[in-house]
């Protein structure tokens, strides 16, 4: 909808304009309710040292970006042209090399917290090859699908309550039994 040429409410224009909009905005608006938690939730608990960011968001050809990183309709189709799949170059080379870059910048002291999907290796394997115990996951994720995901880490930011985390490298815990259902 938002990509579609004709729409004329503000995030479509934004997307058709030469500045574009915000990839944490669109990504949202596609994704209102896991997106908008990963971001929510990111933002609010993203703790990171002077000149780095708090919260990165994994594309499929431009590697980690800033969530404030402008995309228009036009990159957001190349992105759409490049599978998330760890043996694409096209994919793997770019999330690599801003994951090695975002390293240089972090002392030995601190993690990463993925809050995409773990069940598969394509973003934990890829980001572990970096990052190795350091790289981490909310041990709630596991058995939960997209949606609970997202409901999960917008009412852990409303109650102010951080999630327990587990390494990848120390838990091969990563699927299971879908967790309960939460209250709303």
């Amino acid at each position: 909808m938002a990509l579609n040429r004709s729409a004329q409410f503000h995030l479509a224009k934004q997307l058709r304009s030469e500045s574009g909009v915000a990839i944490g905005e669109a990504f949202s608006f596609f994704s209102s309710l896991y997106f908008r938690g990963k971001l929510l939730y990111a933002r609010h608990f993203g703790r990171a040292p002077p000149r780095t960011e708090g919260c990165y968001v994994i594309t499929s050809a431009a590697g980690l970006v800033s969530p404030d990183f402008p995309v228009t309709a036009d990159v957001l189709g190349e992105y759409s042209q490049v599978p998330i799949d760890p043996s694409e170059a096209r994919y793997r080379e770019p999330l690599l090399r801003s994951a090695h870059e975002l390293r240089s910048r972090l002392d030995g002291n601190c993690s990463l917290v993925l809050l995409g999907s773990i069940a598969t290796g394509k973003y934990a394997d890829i980001l572990g090859e970096c990052f190795g115990e350091r790289l981490l996951f909310p041990a709630d994720f596991v058995g939960r699908g997209d949606m609970s995901r997202g409901g999960l880490l917008l009412r852990a930011v409303a109650a102010n309550e951080e999630l327990d985390y587990l390494s990848f490298t120390r838990t091969t815990l990563r699927t299971g039994t879908r967790s309960p259902k939460v209250t709303p």
